[in-house]
């Protein structure tokens, strides 16, 4: 029993030794989609995690049709700045690395594609609308110059890296592999790891070698923050959040009090107005939605026949399709959203004059003006003077023509108490 008793004390001694030779883990991360700011700060902070950690390697799984030029660049220049080795695996099967992707591809320490998956046209395209031909020779030649530094500083194939940028090629994984592309074609990460086993790399610090053997492989998520902010980043998603906003904003003060359609309006409204900034706006087709917006409450005011709301329509739709001026199809309007959007948006406005006209020409059923048009009958003689009897009161009266006591009347008007009635025909 004492003997066990020196063992415990011993290994608790000997544990502030022993804890410092725990193998570390190699991170993996999977980013899919457009690179915006939310891809640039997850990769950023998960590169920074990495460091903290002292992981052995960050593999990030990457499928990307390409993105933000400033996104992208902020991304290259923390996996150059890292102190551990950045692995980008172009994976699963069916992945791109395209654009923006072939540049952070590049960057890497290490570069490896899945079977099945593409690299290049990497041609830099204004995400804001056409260049002139001066800005798109500058444009193609910073790119250029760009992609061939990020080559030569890995040892790959500058002269192909600087025509995925010119002249927009795009090979296979294994035409990569062969022009010395990328450095490793790789079926799933666990093959991956144990092909760059004790393979030397250069990173800020310096030459390192990664171990993958018995190292821990840990997957780790985008979190909801990143997730929720990724999402409302799609120009559809963005649109629709404006509209909303529009709407919640419009029922809060057609109806004020009811607080809830505001909050939602307003916080619809800066979520677009967050997306709006990753997206290439352009401010005309944000104008003519307006305009459209104006129009359709204009109609609910101005009595024109439905032509404010035809107007409103076109203005809309227009607006719509011109809001995302950008010829990547990943920053544009799909018409399947622009077309049901524009055909609710006109139902709910529509809808919303038809009720107010509706509430509008509806006879009042209640205090004075409820009983205009209501029949009776004469109590007295009425001409300047006399009574009548209306609703199950009698009311003092007058009338323009005679009318004899039990004769049928018609209340015309009511004044100061008073009513002014006709004989009822």
């Amino acid at each position: 029993m004492i003997k066990k008793i020196y063992l415990f004390l011993a290994a608790l001694l000997l544990l502030p030794f022993t804890s410092g030779y725990s193998k570390a883990e190699i991170i993996v991360i999977n980013v899919e989609g457009i690179v915006n700011p939310v891809m640039s700060e997850f990769i950023t902070r998960s590169i920074d995690e990495a460091e903290k950690e002292k992981a052995e390697a960050l593999v990030i799984e990457l499928d990307t049709p390409g993105g933000l030029d400033t996104s992208m660049r902020s991304i290259v220049k923390r996996i150059i700045a890292s102190e551990v080795p950045v692995v980008v695996y172009v994976s699963p099967s069916g992945a791109r690395a395209a654009s923006a992707g072939v540049f952070i591809t590049l960057a890497a320490h290490v570069s490896a594609m899945a079977p099945g998956t593409n690299i290049g046209a990497a041609h830099p395209v204004e995400v804001g609308g056409k260049m002139d031909k001066t800005m798109e020779e500058k444009a193609v030649n910073d790119a250029s110059a760009y992609i061939k530094s990020l080559a030569e500083k890995r040892g790959k194939n500058a002269e192909w890296a600087e025509k995925a940028v010119r002249e927009s090629v795009s090979v296979t994984e294994q035409e990569a592999l062969k022009l010395n592309v990328i450095d490793i074609v790789a079926p799933d990460v666990k093959t991956l790891l144990e092909t760059i086993d004790q393979r030397e790399v250069e990173s800020s610090t310096g030459k390192q070698t990664i171990q993958t053997k018995g190292i821990k492989t840990r997957y780790k998520e985008m979190g909801l923050r990143h997730k929720i902010l990724d999402i409302i980043s799609d120009p559809n998603i963005a649109y629709l959040l404006m509209l909303l906003g529009f709407y919640g904003l419009f029922f809060e003060l057609t109806n004020p009090g009811v607080v809830l359609p505001g909050v939602l309006g307003a916080l619809s409204l800066i979520l677009a107005l967050y997306s709006f900034q990753t997206l290439p706006v352009n401010y005309a087709g944000l104008l003519l939605i307006f305009l459209a917006i104006v129009l359709f409450i204009l109609e609910i005011k101005v009595t024109s026949y439905g032509m404010l709301t035809i107007g409103g329509l076109v203005s809309m739709t227009i607006g719509s399709i011109m809001l995302f001026d950008s010829p990547l199809p990943f920053f544009q309007l799909s018409l399947k959203v622009i077309l049901p959007a524009v055909m609710i948006t006109t139902l709910f406005f529509s809808l919303t004059v038809y009720l107010a006209v509706k509430a509008y020409k509806r006879k009042p059923v209640t205090g004075a003006e409820g009983l205009i048009g209501l029949d009776g009958t004469a109590r007295t003689d009425v001409y300047h003077e006399g009574q009548v009897f209306v609703h199950g009161e009698i009311w003092q009266s007058w009338s323009d023509q005679p009318v004899k006591a039990g004769e049928k009347i018609i209340v015309e008007k009511v004044e100061n108490l008073k009513l002014k009635v006709r004989k009822a025909i």
